[in-house]
């Protein structure tokens, strides 16, 4: 001690030196407890019920009394205002900004009428308004769309709802998706409440209940937000076709094993795959997923509002949330990093457009193959290759986001897309010749999404009338039978 008194009289700095490096490591110190003390304590979220709730509790508003916030930042999902680039919440008829959807999904209900999504919120109305729901379809399509189905599932049991007509349930599925879709009611848990994850997971050899908190954050998306198909004409059970693996050629090779069709193409006659929303398994081969990113992350970020931290449950475009979502990572400024997301949508988009020509004249110039004579034989060969040619262009265009979440896999497959593509339509164009088929194959105008469905044969003014009709005289009695049943439940 008397030599460093000595030193600090020689050299009055040192002192100073020493008391203000003392005082940045105890602020460091600090600054590192209270870290710790901050974490801690959103590991264990304590919280009080002002009222219980049901273990199939299926309405929001129930949740809300004991989670406003949450529940307020859900609501807020209301508000379609945003756009961005190629999404966000606003309805956006997609046969009419991109015509050719049309004759990819000629000879099914899509080629009707595809909007892309506004939302959670809007999950039971929009899918009773579509007109893909006109023809008769399973109980199974509900799946998805509100809290009623764990407990419908859990009333009748899980095979005996899927067997169910859509129709048949319409009464009883009335409530938007929400807070038990994904949480427990008793420890706000996040759980699994859709038994075909559990059941893929299983069949993988794995035990989805072994998940860390981390990965439950995206597990319950991965709920829906995946490629599935109904297995059994009559069953209709639904399944996750990852048992050879999560790969777009991996779903491809089981969905061959079993000969699964969705649909016949109407124009070529091809046996089409038509992909859902493969979001969740899309994500996985892109960057933030090797980092550990949860879709929760990004798409429902943490939020501070009276000095309480919560998780912000309005799931969006993270466009929407730049600074609550992206900045809490990334230093650069907004709209650099709008710019980094549109850069890979481009270039995304600019190969499914070229895809997509690809595939619309493969299928013309099949129709005009089968008009001249061609025989089975001669086609099976070009019909396989554009069955994995479409496979592969709308797992991308089915997954949404995924020109940013893996474009890098987005790009690999609408490659692969455009190889298979312009290889059936080399071969179309040697047997065509061989049937003395004058080339090239006139194409149609399929310019607007009206002149597309003119050419495929489809009477919109028919079907528009059909849906008048269900939402007059279907839709008031299902109303009328939830609003039974849901004053029952103390709803109203």
């Amino acid at each position: 001690m008397t030599k460093i008194r000595d030193i600090i009289s020689e050299k009055p700095w040192v002192g100073w030196v020493l008391f203000f490096g003392t005082l940045v490591i105890v602020f460091l110190v600090g600054l590192f407890g209270a870290s710790i003390i901050e974490r801690r304590s959103e590991a264990n979220l304590v919280f009080q019920l002002t009222k219980s709730i049901n273990e199939w509790e299926p309405r929001n508003e129930v949740w809300g009394e004991n989670f406003p916030r949450q529940y307020e930042t859900y609501i807020s999902t209301q508000d379609t205002t945003f756009r961005s680039k190629y999404g966000g919440g606003a309805m956006v008829d997609m046969l009419a900004k991109y015509p050719n959807l049309v004759i990819l999904w000629a000879g099914y209900a899509f080629s009707r009428d595809y909007n892309q999504g506004r939302g959670h919120y809007y999950a039971v109305q929009d899918v009773r308004n579509t007109l893909r729901t006109d023809v008769p379809q399973p109980a199974t399509c509900w799946t998805c769309k509100s809290t009623d189905v764990p407990r419908l599932m859990n009333e009748m049991g899980i095979a005996n709802f899927y067997k169910a007509g859509w129709s048949e349930l319409g009464s009883e599925v009335v409530n938007h998706i929400g807070c038990q879709d994904c949480h427990d009611p008793n420890t706000l848990n996040l759980r699994i409440t859709r038994p075909a994850l559990i059941e893929a997971f299983k069949r993988q050899g794995k035990d989805i209940s072994q998940a860390s908190h981390q990965e439950m954050r995206s597990l319950v998306c991965a709920q829906c937000h995946v490629e599935y198909y109904f297995k059994g004409k009559e069953d209709n059970y639904l399944t996750f076709p990852w048992d050879d693996g999560l790969t777009a050629e991996e779903m491809e090779q089981y969905y061959d094993r079993i000969n699964h069709v969705d649909f016949i193409h109407a124009l070529s006659k091809t046996p089409i795959l038509k992909a859902q929303h493969p979001d969740w398994e899309m994500s996985q081969f892109g960057i933030h997923a090797e980092r550990g990113i949860a879709c929760a992350d990004c798409h429902m970020p943490y939020k501070t509002e009276g000095g309480v931290k919560f998780t912000n449950h309005k799931m969006q475009s993270p466009l929407n949330n730049i600074s609550g979502s992206c900045q809490t990572c990334h230093r650069e400024n907004e709209g650099t990093l709008a710019r980094n997301v549109y850069d890979r949508q481009d270039k995304v988009r600019q190969l499914a457009d070229i895809a997509e020509q690809s595939l619309v004249k493969a299928h013309i110039e099949a129709k005009a193959a089968w008009d001249n004579g061609a025989t089975e034989s001669q086609m099976k060969n070009i019909l396989a290759l554009i069955r994995h040619s479409q496979w592969r262009w709308d797992y991308v265009a089915a997954s949404h986001g995924g020109s940013f979440h893996a474009p890098l896999e987005s790009a690999r497959l609408l490659g692969t897309s455009i190889q298979k593509a312009e290889q059936a339509r080399v071969e179309l164009s040697t047997l065509l010749t061989k049937l003395e088929v004058k080339l090239p194959i006139p194409m149609p105008d399929i310019s607007t999404k009206e002149k597309a469905q003119a050419f495929i044969g489809l009477n919109m003014k028919e079907l528009y009338q059909t849906k008048k009709e269900i939402l007059f005289n279907i839709v008031p009695k299902w109303d009328k039978q939830a609003l039974e049943r849901q004053s029952k439940m103390g709803t109203y």
